[in-house]
Protein backbone atom coordinates (compact mmCIF):
# COMPACT_ATOMS: atom_id res chain seq x y z
CA UNK A 1 0.00 0.00 0.00
CA UNK A 2 2.72 2.16 1.04
CA UNK A 3 4.68 1.72 -2.27
CA UNK A 4 1.25 2.38 -4.43
CA UNK A 5 0.98 5.69 -2.47
CA UNK A 6 5.02 6.67 -3.15
CA UNK A 7 4.19 5.74 -7.14
CA UNK A 8 0.88 8.15 -7.12
CA UNK A 9 2.90 10.78 -5.24
CA UNK A 10 6.06 10.33 -8.13
CA UNK A 11 3.08 10.65 -10.80
CA UNK A 12 1.21 13.91 -9.24
CA UNK A 13 4.83 15.29 -9.14
CA UNK A 14 5.74 14.50 -12.70
CA UNK A 15 1.79 15.38 -14.46
CA UNK A 16 2.22 19.08 -12.16
CA UNK A 17 5.82 19.84 -13.47
CA UNK A 18 4.25 19.09 -16.80
CA UNK A 19 1.87 21.38 -16.62
CA UNK A 20 3.80 23.94 -15.39
CA UNK A 21 6.31 23.63 -18.58
CA UNK A 22 3.66 23.52 -20.98
CA UNK A 23 0.65 25.43 -19.59
CA UNK A 24 -1.26 28.14 -21.43
CA UNK A 25 -0.30 31.78 -21.15
CA UNK A 26 2.69 31.06 -19.86
CA UNK A 27 6.49 31.71 -21.22
CA UNK A 28 7.16 28.53 -22.92
CA UNK A 29 10.31 29.85 -24.10
CA UNK A 30 12.05 31.65 -20.57
CA UNK A 31 14.54 28.86 -20.38
CA UNK A 32 15.46 28.67 -24.14
CA UNK A 33 19.21 29.56 -24.86
CA UNK A 34 20.06 33.10 -25.82
CA UNK A 35 20.37 33.56 -29.62
CA UNK A 36 23.12 35.32 -31.30
CA UNK A 37 22.98 36.44 -35.33
CA UNK A 38 25.37 37.37 -37.72
CA UNK A 39 22.84 39.98 -39.06
CA UNK A 40 23.76 43.67 -38.96
CA UNK A 41 22.08 46.38 -36.26
CA UNK A 42 18.82 47.80 -37.46
CA UNK A 43 19.25 45.43 -41.27
CA UNK A 44 16.35 46.57 -42.98
CA UNK A 45 16.57 43.67 -46.08
CA UNK A 46 14.08 40.91 -44.71
CA UNK A 47 16.56 38.58 -47.36
CA UNK A 48 19.12 39.30 -45.32
CA UNK A 49 17.60 37.95 -42.28
CA UNK A 50 16.61 34.96 -44.59
CA UNK A 51 19.73 33.15 -44.76
CA UNK A 52 19.73 32.79 -41.30
CA UNK A 53 15.85 32.21 -40.93
CA UNK A 54 15.00 30.31 -43.71
CA UNK A 55 11.89 28.89 -42.61
CA UNK A 56 10.58 31.69 -41.29
CA UNK A 57 11.60 33.92 -44.58
CA UNK A 58 10.28 31.69 -46.53
CA UNK A 59 6.68 31.90 -45.00
CA UNK A 60 7.02 35.28 -44.82
CA UNK A 61 7.21 35.57 -48.82
CA UNK A 62 4.18 33.41 -48.96
CA UNK A 63 2.27 36.89 -48.48
CA UNK A 64 3.44 37.56 -52.09
CA UNK A 65 1.04 35.06 -53.32
CA UNK A 66 -2.19 34.98 -51.38
CA UNK A 67 -4.70 34.32 -53.64
CA UNK A 68 -7.61 33.26 -50.70
CA UNK A 69 -10.15 35.96 -50.16
CA UNK A 70 -12.37 35.68 -47.20
CA UNK A 71 -16.23 37.14 -46.94
CA UNK A 72 -14.88 40.61 -45.48
CA UNK A 73 -11.48 40.72 -46.33
CA UNK A 74 -8.05 39.59 -48.50
CA UNK A 75 -5.23 40.53 -50.33
CA UNK A 76 -6.35 42.02 -53.24
CA UNK A 77 -6.50 45.67 -53.60
CA UNK A 78 -10.20 46.22 -54.61
CA UNK A 79 -11.82 49.03 -54.20
CA UNK A 80 -13.80 49.67 -51.11
CA UNK A 81 -16.82 51.53 -52.52
CA UNK A 82 -17.59 48.79 -55.12
CA UNK A 83 -19.75 46.98 -51.54
CA UNK A 84 -20.12 50.13 -49.77
CA UNK A 85 -21.23 53.06 -52.33
CA UNK A 86 -21.73 55.31 -49.49
CA UNK A 87 -18.33 55.87 -49.03
CA UNK A 88 -17.28 58.42 -51.06
CA UNK A 89 -20.58 60.26 -49.89
CA UNK A 90 -19.06 60.29 -46.35
CA UNK A 91 -15.46 60.95 -46.90
CA UNK A 92 -16.40 63.48 -49.50
CA UNK A 93 -13.89 66.54 -49.24
CA UNK A 94 -10.48 64.27 -48.29
CA UNK A 95 -8.09 61.84 -49.75
CA UNK A 96 -10.06 58.57 -48.63
CA UNK A 97 -12.77 59.92 -51.81
CA UNK A 98 -9.78 59.28 -53.87
CA UNK A 99 -8.96 55.91 -53.37
CA UNK A 100 -9.68 53.65 -50.69
CA UNK A 101 -8.49 49.75 -51.26
CA UNK A 102 -8.61 46.60 -49.37
CA UNK A 103 -5.11 45.91 -47.84
CA UNK A 104 -2.78 43.31 -49.52
CA UNK A 105 -0.13 41.91 -47.38
CA UNK A 106 2.95 43.54 -45.26
CA UNK A 107 5.52 42.89 -48.51
CA UNK A 108 3.03 44.81 -51.04
CA UNK A 109 3.58 48.18 -48.32
CA UNK A 110 5.89 49.93 -50.13
CA UNK A 111 4.34 49.40 -53.62
CA UNK A 112 0.67 50.22 -52.40
CA UNK A 113 1.64 53.65 -50.69
CA UNK A 114 3.68 54.92 -53.30
CA UNK A 115 1.17 54.63 -56.07
CA UNK A 116 -2.30 54.98 -53.94
CA UNK A 117 -3.77 57.93 -55.41
CA UNK A 118 -4.04 59.70 -51.56
CA UNK A 119 -0.61 60.29 -51.52
CA UNK A 120 0.19 63.55 -53.08
CA UNK A 121 2.78 66.26 -53.65
CA UNK A 122 1.13 68.17 -50.18
CA UNK A 123 1.60 64.29 -48.36
CA UNK A 124 4.16 64.19 -45.18
CA UNK A 125 6.88 61.75 -44.57
CA UNK A 126 4.27 60.60 -41.99
CA UNK A 127 2.96 59.02 -44.62
CA UNK A 128 5.29 56.39 -44.70
CA UNK A 129 4.96 55.67 -40.61
CA UNK A 130 5.01 51.60 -40.95
CA UNK A 131 5.23 50.56 -44.31
CA UNK A 132 9.04 50.10 -44.13
CA UNK A 133 12.46 49.14 -41.64
CA UNK A 134 13.88 51.88 -43.00
CA UNK A 135 11.77 54.42 -41.16
CA UNK A 136 12.77 54.07 -36.90
CA UNK A 137 16.43 54.31 -38.60
CA UNK A 138 15.52 57.76 -40.24
CA UNK A 139 13.12 58.91 -37.29
CA UNK A 140 16.35 57.92 -35.06
CA UNK A 141 18.24 59.95 -37.18
CA UNK A 142 16.54 63.10 -37.64
CA UNK A 143 14.08 62.85 -34.88
CA UNK A 144 10.72 64.73 -35.13
CA UNK A 145 12.30 66.36 -37.97
CA UNK A 146 11.59 63.25 -40.59
CA UNK A 147 7.74 63.36 -40.17
CA UNK A 148 7.48 67.10 -41.95
CA UNK A 149 9.65 66.56 -44.88
CA UNK A 150 7.72 65.93 -48.40
CA UNK A 151 6.72 62.21 -48.64
CA UNK A 152 8.15 61.54 -52.46
CA UNK A 153 11.68 62.65 -50.84
CA UNK A 154 12.01 60.06 -49.28
CA UNK A 155 11.34 56.88 -52.48
CA UNK A 156 14.97 56.94 -52.84
CA UNK A 157 15.95 56.51 -48.86
CA UNK A 158 12.78 54.09 -48.38
CA UNK A 159 13.10 50.76 -50.13
CA UNK A 160 12.78 48.38 -47.87
CA UNK A 161 8.98 46.79 -47.28
CA UNK A 162 7.76 45.90 -43.44
CA UNK A 163 9.94 43.15 -42.53
CA UNK A 164 11.71 41.25 -39.57
CA UNK A 165 13.54 44.61 -38.73
CA UNK A 166 10.47 46.20 -37.94
CA UNK A 167 10.12 43.81 -34.72
CA UNK A 168 13.26 41.76 -33.91
CA UNK A 169 16.05 42.43 -32.51
CA UNK A 170 18.86 42.11 -35.31
CA UNK A 171 21.45 40.54 -32.84
CA UNK A 172 19.49 38.48 -30.29
CA UNK A 173 16.20 37.97 -32.39
CA UNK A 174 14.21 38.97 -29.03
CA UNK A 175 10.98 40.65 -30.05
CA UNK A 176 11.35 44.69 -29.96
CA UNK A 177 8.99 47.96 -30.61
CA UNK A 178 10.69 50.25 -33.00
CA UNK A 179 7.84 52.77 -33.92
CA UNK A 180 8.00 56.04 -32.42
CA UNK A 181 4.61 56.57 -31.84
CA UNK A 182 4.14 53.32 -30.13
CA UNK A 183 7.36 53.83 -27.57
CA UNK A 184 5.99 57.21 -27.28
CA UNK A 185 2.27 56.13 -26.82
CA UNK A 186 3.80 53.49 -23.65
CA UNK A 187 5.69 55.76 -21.73
CA UNK A 188 2.92 58.14 -21.57
CA UNK A 189 0.46 55.14 -20.37
CA UNK A 190 2.90 53.80 -18.25
CA UNK A 191 3.38 50.82 -20.40
CA UNK A 192 6.87 49.18 -19.72
CA UNK A 193 7.95 47.73 -22.60
CA UNK A 194 11.30 46.90 -21.59
CA UNK A 195 9.57 44.43 -18.73
CA UNK A 196 7.06 43.32 -21.13
CA UNK A 197 6.44 39.54 -21.28
CA UNK A 198 6.97 37.35 -24.14
CA UNK A 199 3.64 37.20 -24.73
CA UNK A 200 2.71 40.71 -23.81
CA UNK A 201 5.49 41.33 -26.77
CA UNK A 202 3.82 39.34 -28.69
CA UNK A 203 1.04 41.44 -29.26
CA UNK A 204 2.66 44.67 -28.79
CA UNK A 205 5.02 44.39 -31.80
CA UNK A 206 1.76 44.07 -34.40
CA UNK A 207 -0.06 46.93 -32.25
CA UNK A 208 2.63 49.25 -32.87
CA UNK A 209 1.55 49.83 -36.37
CA UNK A 210 -2.41 48.57 -36.09
CA UNK A 211 -3.76 51.27 -34.04
CA UNK A 212 -5.40 54.49 -34.16
CA UNK A 213 -3.57 57.68 -34.91
CA UNK A 214 -3.04 61.10 -35.91
CA UNK A 215 -0.91 63.75 -37.48
CA UNK A 216 -0.04 66.59 -35.11
CA UNK A 217 -0.48 69.62 -37.46
CA UNK A 218 2.63 71.60 -36.45
CA UNK A 219 5.15 68.70 -36.77
CA UNK A 220 2.74 66.13 -38.71
CA UNK A 221 4.51 63.65 -36.10
CA UNK A 222 2.20 60.38 -35.61
CA UNK A 223 0.64 60.56 -32.55
CA UNK A 224 -2.01 58.01 -30.77
CA UNK A 225 -4.71 59.44 -29.14
CA UNK A 226 -4.64 57.39 -26.04
CA UNK A 227 -4.80 59.78 -23.23
CA UNK A 228 -8.01 59.39 -22.10
CA UNK A 229 -8.74 55.68 -23.10
CA UNK A 230 -9.01 53.25 -25.82
CA UNK A 231 -12.67 53.05 -26.85
CA UNK A 232 -14.47 55.18 -29.29
CA UNK A 233 -16.09 58.03 -27.61
CA UNK A 234 -12.35 58.73 -25.40
CA UNK A 235 -10.72 59.23 -28.39
CA UNK A 236 -13.40 61.35 -29.96
CA UNK A 237 -13.35 63.20 -26.29
CA UNK A 238 -9.45 63.35 -26.82
CA UNK A 239 -9.68 64.74 -30.55
CA UNK A 240 -12.14 67.45 -29.49
CA UNK A 241 -10.27 68.68 -26.01
CA UNK A 242 -7.25 69.47 -28.91
CA UNK A 243 -9.70 70.88 -31.54
CA UNK A 244 -8.56 68.39 -33.87
CA UNK A 245 -10.16 67.53 -37.47
CA UNK A 246 -8.74 65.60 -40.78
CA UNK A 247 -10.84 67.58 -42.86
CA UNK A 248 -14.86 69.54 -43.61
CA UNK A 249 -17.67 67.85 -45.18
CA UNK A 250 -18.41 69.78 -47.67
CA UNK A 251 -21.62 69.08 -47.55
CA UNK A 252 -22.52 69.64 -43.48
CA UNK A 253 -19.63 71.75 -42.68
CA UNK A 254 -18.59 69.40 -40.20
CA UNK A 255 -15.29 69.24 -38.89
CA UNK A 256 -14.42 65.46 -39.51
CA UNK A 257 -12.14 63.07 -38.17
CA UNK A 258 -11.08 60.07 -40.23
CA UNK A 259 -10.28 56.33 -38.17
CA UNK A 260 -6.98 54.92 -39.39
CA UNK A 261 -6.78 50.99 -38.32
CA UNK A 262 -7.66 50.28 -34.31
CA UNK A 263 -7.02 46.94 -34.26
CA UNK A 264 -5.26 47.23 -31.10
CA UNK A 265 -7.77 49.05 -29.20
CA UNK A 266 -11.02 46.65 -30.73
CA UNK A 267 -8.64 43.75 -29.81
CA UNK A 268 -7.12 44.78 -26.32
CA UNK A 269 -10.47 45.15 -24.71
CA UNK A 270 -12.33 42.03 -26.64
CA UNK A 271 -12.46 38.70 -25.29
CA UNK A 272 -9.14 37.42 -26.80
CA UNK A 273 -7.17 39.90 -25.74
CA UNK A 274 -8.64 40.10 -21.63
CA UNK A 275 -7.84 36.68 -21.60
CA UNK A 276 -4.17 36.55 -22.91
CA UNK A 277 -4.27 35.72 -26.15
CA UNK A 278 -1.31 37.47 -28.54
CA UNK A 279 -2.11 38.48 -32.03
CA UNK A 280 0.62 36.30 -32.88
CA UNK A 281 -1.06 33.20 -31.40
CA UNK A 282 -4.23 33.86 -34.09
CA UNK A 283 -1.94 35.71 -37.20
CA UNK A 284 1.22 33.66 -36.43
CA UNK A 285 0.77 30.10 -35.76
CA UNK A 286 3.25 27.69 -35.26
CA UNK A 287 4.37 25.15 -37.52
CA UNK A 288 6.65 22.34 -38.63
CA UNK A 289 8.64 22.14 -41.39
CA UNK A 290 9.59 18.21 -43.25
CA UNK A 291 12.41 17.89 -40.38
CA UNK A 292 9.40 19.01 -37.74
CA UNK A 293 11.07 21.82 -36.92
CA UNK A 294 8.97 23.97 -34.99
CA UNK A 295 8.71 27.75 -36.19
CA UNK A 296 6.13 30.67 -36.32
CA UNK A 297 4.61 31.26 -39.67
CA UNK A 298 5.28 34.73 -41.00
CA UNK A 299 2.97 34.58 -43.37
CA UNK A 300 0.33 37.20 -41.82
CA UNK A 301 -3.49 36.25 -42.74
CA UNK A 302 -6.89 35.37 -41.98
CA UNK A 303 -7.00 32.82 -39.64
CA UNK A 304 -10.48 31.39 -41.51
CA UNK A 305 -9.21 31.22 -44.67
CA UNK A 306 -8.72 27.24 -45.20
CA UNK A 307 -9.61 24.54 -42.76
CA UNK A 308 -5.41 24.42 -42.02
CA UNK A 309 -5.46 27.90 -41.18
CA UNK A 310 -8.17 27.61 -38.61
CA UNK A 311 -6.61 24.09 -37.59
CA UNK A 312 -3.25 25.43 -36.83
CA UNK A 313 -4.73 28.88 -35.17
CA UNK A 314 -8.54 28.60 -34.16
CA UNK A 315 -8.19 24.72 -33.17
CA UNK A 316 -5.26 24.59 -30.83
CA UNK A 317 -7.84 26.24 -28.15
CA UNK A 318 -11.09 25.37 -29.78
CA UNK A 319 -10.97 22.00 -29.89
CA UNK A 320 -14.45 21.00 -29.30
CA UNK A 321 -15.42 22.49 -32.01
CA UNK A 322 -14.92 21.72 -36.09
CA UNK A 323 -13.21 23.91 -38.33
CA UNK A 324 -16.82 24.32 -40.38
CA UNK A 325 -18.19 25.42 -36.98
CA UNK A 326 -15.62 27.72 -36.29
CA UNK A 327 -15.80 29.61 -39.64
CA UNK A 328 -19.49 29.88 -38.87
CA UNK A 329 -19.34 31.45 -35.66
CA UNK A 330 -16.62 34.25 -37.01
CA UNK A 331 -19.05 34.83 -39.90
CA UNK A 332 -21.79 34.80 -38.01
CA UNK A 333 -20.34 37.38 -36.00
CA UNK A 334 -18.87 39.88 -39.27
CA UNK A 335 -22.43 39.38 -41.19
CA UNK A 336 -23.83 40.95 -37.80
CA UNK A 337 -21.56 43.35 -37.78
CA UNK A 338 -21.58 44.24 -41.26
CA UNK A 339 -25.31 44.46 -41.48
CA UNK A 340 -25.28 47.14 -38.63
CA UNK A 341 -22.14 49.20 -40.59
CA UNK A 342 -24.39 49.23 -43.76
CA UNK A 343 -27.03 51.01 -41.58
CA UNK A 344 -24.75 53.34 -39.42
CA UNK A 345 -23.50 54.86 -42.74
CA UNK A 346 -26.74 55.57 -44.15
CA UNK A 347 -27.86 57.35 -40.81
CA UNK A 348 -24.68 59.59 -40.93
CA UNK A 349 -25.11 60.39 -44.73
CA UNK A 350 -28.76 61.39 -43.90
CA UNK A 351 -27.46 63.49 -41.30
CA UNK A 352 -24.80 65.14 -43.31
CA UNK A 353 -27.50 65.76 -45.92
CA UNK A 354 -30.41 66.88 -43.27
CA UNK A 355 -27.31 69.26 -41.90
CA UNK A 356 -26.66 70.37 -45.46
CA UNK A 357 -29.90 71.24 -46.45
CA UNK A 358 -31.04 73.51 -43.00
CA UNK A 359 -27.64 75.14 -43.97
CA UNK A 360 -29.23 76.51 -47.61
CA UNK A 361 -31.82 78.18 -45.36
CA UNK A 362 -30.71 81.62 -44.22
CA UNK A 363 -33.31 81.22 -41.14
CA UNK A 364 -31.69 78.32 -39.49
CA UNK A 365 -31.25 77.93 -36.25
CA UNK A 366 -27.31 78.33 -35.51
CA UNK A 367 -26.88 76.46 -32.07
CA UNK A 368 -28.98 73.58 -33.31
CA UNK A 369 -26.92 73.05 -36.27
CA UNK A 370 -23.40 73.31 -34.17
CA UNK A 371 -25.43 70.38 -32.06
CA UNK A 372 -26.10 68.26 -34.87
CA UNK A 373 -22.66 68.64 -36.17
CA UNK A 374 -21.10 67.61 -33.22
CA UNK A 375 -23.16 64.79 -32.78
CA UNK A 376 -22.34 63.65 -37.29
CA UNK A 377 -18.56 64.39 -35.89
CA UNK A 378 -19.04 61.80 -33.38
CA UNK A 379 -21.38 59.34 -35.06
CA UNK A 380 -18.95 58.76 -38.17
CA UNK A 381 -16.00 58.29 -36.00
CA UNK A 382 -18.17 55.46 -34.00
CA UNK A 383 -19.05 53.98 -37.34
CA UNK A 384 -15.80 54.39 -38.57
CA UNK A 385 -13.98 52.72 -35.97
CA UNK A 386 -15.21 49.55 -36.85
CA UNK A 387 -15.33 50.24 -40.40
CA UNK A 388 -11.36 50.88 -40.65
CA UNK A 389 -10.67 48.22 -38.19
CA UNK A 390 -9.84 45.18 -39.89
CA UNK A 391 -11.60 42.15 -38.25
CA UNK A 392 -15.63 43.13 -39.56
CA UNK A 393 -16.13 43.56 -35.74
CA UNK A 394 -14.66 39.97 -34.45
CA UNK A 395 -12.06 41.36 -32.24
CA UNK A 396 -14.29 42.37 -30.39
CA UNK A 397 -18.03 41.79 -31.24
CA UNK A 398 -19.64 43.62 -27.86
CA UNK A 399 -17.54 46.98 -28.51
CA UNK A 400 -18.06 47.04 -32.01
CA UNK A 401 -22.24 46.45 -32.17
CA UNK A 402 -22.15 48.62 -29.64
CA UNK A 403 -20.16 51.76 -30.95
CA UNK A 404 -22.15 51.12 -34.44
CA UNK A 405 -25.36 51.26 -32.26
CA UNK A 406 -24.04 54.73 -30.46
CA UNK A 407 -23.64 56.06 -33.99
CA UNK A 408 -26.99 55.29 -35.25
CA UNK A 409 -28.60 57.15 -32.45
CA UNK A 410 -26.00 60.01 -32.76
CA UNK A 411 -26.46 60.25 -36.38
CA UNK A 412 -31.05 60.28 -36.58
CA UNK A 413 -30.34 62.97 -33.97
CA UNK A 414 -28.44 64.88 -35.36
CA UNK A 415 -30.41 64.84 -38.53
CA UNK A 416 -33.73 65.55 -36.37
CA UNK A 417 -31.63 68.39 -35.00
CA UNK A 418 -31.20 69.94 -38.60
CA UNK A 419 -34.59 69.58 -39.20
CA UNK A 420 -35.99 71.15 -36.35
CA UNK A 421 -33.19 73.82 -36.75
CA UNK A 422 -35.01 75.37 -40.04
CA UNK A 423 -39.23 74.98 -38.15
CA UNK A 424 -37.61 77.06 -34.82
CA UNK A 425 -34.86 79.55 -36.01
CA UNK A 426 -34.63 81.12 -32.69
CA UNK A 427 -31.14 80.74 -30.49
CA UNK A 428 -31.46 78.05 -27.98
CA UNK A 429 -31.15 79.63 -24.67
Amino acid sequence: MKMRHKWLAVLALVFGLGLALTGCGGDQTASAPPIQTNIPDGEPDSEVWGKEFPLQYQSYMENNDDKIETKFAGSKPVPKVDQQPLLNELFKGMAFAKEYNEDRGHTFAIEDVTHIKRIDEKSPSSCWNCKSPDVPLLVEKEGVAFFKVPFSKRKDQITHSIGCANCHDAKTLELKVTNKNFIDSAARLNIDLKHATKQEMRTYVCAQCHNEYYFKPDTKEVVNPWDKGKNPEEIVSYYNEKGFKDWVHPDSKTPMIKAQHPDYEMFSSGMHGQNGVSCADCHMPYQRDGDKKKFSSHHWQSPIKTPETIEASCRTCHREKSTDELKDRVLYTQVKTYDMLLKAQQATHDAHQAVKKALENPAHNKDMIKKAQDLIRKAQFEWDFVSAESSMGFHNPQLALESLGKSIDDARQAQLLAVQAISAPVAMK
